[in-house]
């Protein structure tokens, strides 16, 4: 099964893709590991992307389309991926949908992942991490069993994003609106477009996604 999570930054998309990667086998493909991978790994695709980066210009639509094109193609994709972070554009999109056309395989249901915005920046402003670990918590919603120590490792140490913060948030989700928002009637006229609370608790969240899938 391939699937498109959308919803804007904080949603949630990452948590519920890496979900589904462990319990259903399908791959979390994100746009931004794959282009890493490529510029290592040397490839010719790579090589191209890391000349454009260098120069410090977007990547083009087709070039990531055609690092998706190879990364499908890989064995591990055999049970379906999960793109996130992509198509972020109409234009995107159609190029998506042409490519697996081309390639014999289809989207079978894009989620939308929807939000309150107020209540998203208030998630998001919130988060902070343990700095060893990686474990997630939140000034309201998730504090450490004991202030100031984490529960899974012991550290004292903690950090946030610097971009978790109000005002980047409105500028997301201007940007949002603007650009990914007009993806919801395209893939809602193809038939394939579902939406889920993206505010619910993770586990409830989680639960409404895979009621999409068993119904697809």
């Amino acid at each position: 099964m391939n699937i498109i999570l959308l919803g804007p930054p904080g949603a949630g998309k990452g948590t519920q893709a890496q979900r589904l990667q462990t319990d259903v086998g399908m791959v979390q493909l994100s746009t931004g590991d794959m282009l890493r991978a490529a510029v290592k790994s040397g490839s010719a695709l790579g090589q191209k992307a890391k000349d454009i980066m260098d120069a410090g210009k977007l990547v083009p639509d087709e070039l990531m389309v055609g690092l998706i094109e190879d990364r499908i193609a890989q064995p591990d994709c055999a049970k379906g991926f999960i793109l996130d972070g992509f198509p972020r554009t109409e234009a995107q999109a159609e190029a998506l949908d042409e490519m697996l056309a081309r390639t014999g395989k289809k989207l079978d249901r894009v989620i939308e992942m929807e939000v309150d915005e107020q209540a998203l920046t208030e998630r998001v402003v919130g988060r902070f991490t343990c700095a060893r670990c990686g474990t997630g918590y939140h000034d309201k919603f998730k504090r450490p069993r004991v202030e100031g120590v984490c529960d899974v490792c012991g550290s004292k140490e903690f950090s946030r994003r610097k971009d978790d913060n109000a005002e980047t948030m409105k500028t997301r989700m201007a940007a949002y609106r603007a650009q990914t928002e007009p993806l919801l009637p395209y893939y809602r006229a193809k038939g394939v477009l579902k939406t889920v609370d993206g505010m619910a608790a993770m586990d409830e969240v989680y639960r409404q996604i895979r009621a999409v899938l068993a119904g697809a």
